[in-house]
């Protein structure tokens, strides 16, 4: 493995993350900065901007069967490491090029963690794993670390999970999931309505269709939702609606949907919806149900199934970091080893994508 990256001297445009301010006495409320002020701080390149709608339009493609590659969203779980990330991404910039024949890989930057309960939110908010949160040194952080991301050439993937945090972080974004648990909200779906890129809703944590393809209709349309304007400040946000979305099949409780008739039946439903019949497979959560070298086997029998001519099979998810399984988080980490879901590990990620 090559020796772990230094996070201090990767190049960013600020030098130093800003100080965390002071909480507020009444209200007990961290000062964040505005959007226009972190986008400021750590702007986005004309060139690297031009390379984003590239990669945007490059899925847009595949999604629509315009490009019979099979677009293939991949990596840890959540961040908590920006080192052993950028290493990562590192390593997979390079198997993308290899592979651009057959795949358009796009590197999971997921910086939020949806929680059934509590626990560790991500990097966003709590930087250091402290449970105190700090969302100013969080923002600073995740943005930088999708700004060294994108230098390497890659589409970037994230789950968005709170609308505002997108409001700081979507111009470095090319294609979004919307999970399992909220898919069903309203405000995602409007968020949805006007993001800039190609989203992804995840079936019902049940596992059945219909809140993804409710949400699919949604988001297609315009809306007007309450959201804050760049200066910070609330306002009316008025959506264009978005018809770059897809189902992505993720299994439900005690169930999987990544078999043949499965996916034969979320086509059908689709199409009955006057919808893209694009499919995704998660091959991990519930269709491996938690154990990660299921997904080795989901995604041979998936490409399979697109071999075989089901040409609706538009991509592909796997999470995949530089250590295989999972880890409980403390002061003995193994570098590059998941806090959160189980991973493949890097060798048995090359050896799977080079194989399919």
């Amino acid at each position: 493995m090559n020796m772990p990256l230094n996070i201090d001297t990767l190049e960013t445009a600020s030098g130093a993350a800003q100080p965390t301010p002071a909480l507020s006495g009444e209200d007990n409320a961290m000062i964040l900065p505005t959007p226009i002020q972190l986008r400021a701080e750590l702007p986005v390149p004309v060139a690297l901007a031009e390379q984003i709608e590239r990669h945007r339009a490059a899925i847009r493609r595949v999604l629509r069967g315009e490009d019979p590659r099979t677009l293939l969203v991949i990596g840890p779980c959540s961040v908590h490491d920006e080192v052993a990330a950028l290493e990562y991404g590192e390593k997979l910039a390079v198997l993308a090029d290899q592979l651009s024949d057959r795949f358009l890989i796009v590197v999971r930057a997921y910086l939020e963690k949806p929680r059934t309960t509590v626990g560790w939110k991500g990097l966003l908010y709590d930087p250091e794993r402290t449970g105190r949160g700090d969302l100013n040194q969080g923002l600073v952080r995740s943005r930088r670390l999708l700004l060294n991301l994108a230098r390497l050439g890659l589409p970037i993937a994230t789950e968005a999970l709170s609308p505002l945090a997108m409001d700081y972080l979507a111009d470095l974004v090319s294609w979004t999931a919307i999970g399992a648990r909220t898919t069903e909200s309203q405000i995602h779906r409007e968020l949805v309505s006007g993001l800039p890129m190609p989203v992804g809703f995840k079936n019902g944590t049940d596992g059945g269709l219909g809140v993804a393809i409710n949400a699919m209709k949604s988001a297609a349309h315009t809306h007007h939702r309450l959201g804050i304007s760049e200066q910070g400040v609330p306002a009316m946000i008025t959506t264009a609606g978005n018809v770059d979305t897809h189902i992505v099949l993720r299994g439900g409780r005690g169930i999987t949907n990544y078999d043949a008739g499965s996916i034969r039946e979320a086509v059908e439903a689709l199409t009955g919806a006057g919808l893209s019949a694009a499919v995704m497979v998660d091959c991990s959560h519930d269709n491996a149900c938690k154990q990660a070298e299921r997904q080795l086997d989901i995604a041979r029998e998936v490409m399979a199934q697109k071999a075989a001519g089901n040409h609706n099979i538009r991509g592909l998810m796997v999470e995949s970091f530089l250590a295989p399984g999972r880890q409980n988080d403390g002061d003995e980490l193994v570098y590059g080893c998941s806090i959160t879901d189980p991973c493949l590990g890097w060798e048995q990620t090359e050896a799977l994508l080079r194989s399919l």
